[in-house]
């Protein structure tokens, strides 16, 4: 061999060692023995078998790649694209049909309307089609302690995970979800799920992979504790937005502004709405402009689900495409003879 080719040979093996180790950080090791020493104290686990199940756990460097660019931070134009479609309304109206007595029952007892409920499922797994494929383990694990911006979230995330798989006999090893540990259809982390989950099929279990009845349920009970409003609005889109409202926007997605002030500024607000009423003003990037809207209380409860106010938006959308081929199908159905 010659010298240039083994100098270049040894470079490159180098690089490969330093990626590798560039990969999974020296605090991913010592972060899982100490994880395992407080969950044995602090919960019972066997230390033993803690080990041997936590050994099944890998670093992925992918999922730091991937929570390091969520699609949240795209414009609204790229935005809605990607979850406001007719295939994906379309999928809605099928599960709609498919669970019309599951999704009544939630909304009789909950208060939130089935086009809502349908719509973040949509939007998280398009209908539990897309649940997720990272092992749990791994997610979670990697995050914890690879990834110091958020490792004592990730960290609790993955306690939170061995209790409900302990509570919920879940394998650990074989559950699947998102690069950030998300579980099941409706993408709840493991703190929701063992907070909100509700076993809506009375089966004994809560499961949010298989049981459309808990799905559904679990999905309703979130937005009631989260103080969803029945029957109010979600949004209202406004015009005539102008450089003076420009301090409503920057006030944050929180509801802190009264309607009677933005109308005092010029804006024209459906008149049913009281002047007390408090809402955002939300400002988002389309192809044509920019378009305003109103972020009314029920809107930031969907913001609780994922705090953005794209992703709020793009569930309101879907959710009245859902609702139109919804109705649009009851009519066909109601119109041919026979029916």
């Amino acid at each position: 061999m010659k010298p240039g080719s083994l100098r270049n040979g040894l470079t490159l093996l180098l690089l490969i060692i330093g990626t590798a180790a560039a990969e999974q950080p020296a605090s991913y090791d010592s972060g899982i023995s100490q994880f395992i020493q407080e969950m044995s104290s602090k919960h019972g686990f066997d230390q033993t078998i803690l080990k041997e199940l936590m050994d099944n756990a890998k670093y992925r460097q992918k999922i730091i790649d991937a929570i390091s660019k969520p699609a949240e931070g795209m414009a609204w134009k790229k935005y809605r694209p990607i979850f406001v479609t007719e295939s994906r309304a379309k999928q809605g109206m099928e599960f709609w049909n498919n669970n019309e007595q599951l999704l009544n029952r939630a909304k009789e007892q909950y208060g939130v309307p089935p086009e809502i409920i349908v719509a973040i499922i949509g939007v998280e797994t398009r209908y539990g089609r897309h649940a997720g494929t990272y092992p749990v383990l791994d997610a979670l694990s990697t995050l914890a302690f690879g990834y110091p911006k958020r490792g004592d979230f990730f960290r609790s995330q993955l306690e939170e995970f061995l209790l409900l798989t302990r509570e919920e006999e879940v394998d650990p090893v074989s559950a699947k979800g998102s690069y950030a540990g998300a579980l099941g259809q409706p993408q709840f982390i493991p703190s929701s799920y063992r907070s909100y989950a509700v076993d809506f099929d009375n089966d004994g279990r809560r499961d949010l992979w298989h049981s459309n009845a808990d799905v559904i349920g679990s999905v309703a009970a979130y937005f009631k504790r989260h103080h969803w409003q029945q029957n109010d609005p979600v949004t209202l889109q406004v015009n005539d937005v102008t450089k003076i409202h420009k301090h409503y926007i920057e006030a944050g997605m929180k509801p802190s502004i009264e309607l009677g002030s933005l109308r005092a500024s010029g804006l024209f607000i459906d008149q049913t709405l009281a002047d007390n009423t408090l809402t955002s003003l939300i400002e988002l990037e389309s192809d044509g402009g920019n378009e305003y809207w109103l972020g009314l209380h029920n809107f930031y409860v969907i913001t609780r689900y994922n705090h953005s106010n794209l992703y709020a938006m793009a569930v309101y959308q879907l959710s009245r495409e859902i609702m139109a081929q919804y109705k649009a199908g009851k009519n066909q159905w109601q119109a041919e003879p026979g029916a």
